[in-house]
């Protein structure tokens, strides 16, 4: 063996264990970063559905207007997991969601006239007459399947 050979394969065989080394912790700060994304991913899934938890009990006990719960239960459901939102069991909270779309919120709200105001309160009041079954029904299902089969 030459000595350059002798004094270049210890070298070398240094700066492979080193880079074994540093790919080790590398890939294992990636492995922790994604177990702690994975556990932040589970916690909110688990917020979101007690969340939707207790506006579809709200909904069903006549504690949140029928509206303003499907709007809600609507917008969680997104989060929550695009394909249950989509499901035809939840229909009527898209439905309800799209039809109230165009209604000013909060300060806009307030800002509306009186005349303005109750013209929106008319097409609450239609569109829960029209929903209001549908609705219950769909909360209903909620609670009793659709939060367990989509843990």
């Amino acid at each position: 063996m030459s000595p350059l050979i002798a004094v270049l394969l210890p070298v070398a065989l240094l700066i492979l264990l080193a880079l074994s080394i540093v790919a080790l912790v590398l890939w294992r700060r990636v492995w922790l970063r994604e177990k702690a994304r994975k556990a932040a991913e589970r916690e909110r899934r688990a917020q979101l559905a007690e969340h939707l938890r207790i506006l579809a009990g709200s909904l069903l006990d006549d504690q949140l207007p029928l509206i303003e719960g499907a709007i809600r239960i609507g917008a969680l459901l997104e989060h929550y997991d695009p394909h249950l939102h989509r499901s035809e069991r939840l229909q009527v909270f898209r439905e309800l969601s799209e039809a109230t779309a165009h209604i000013p919120t909060h300060e806009a709200w307030k800002a509306l006239s009186r005349t303005e105001r109750r013209q929106y309160e008319v097409l609450f009041s239609s569109l829960e007459l029209k929903h209001k079954a549908a609705a219950r029904s769909s909360a209903r299902w909620l609670l009793a399947e659709g939060l367990t089969a989509h843990p």
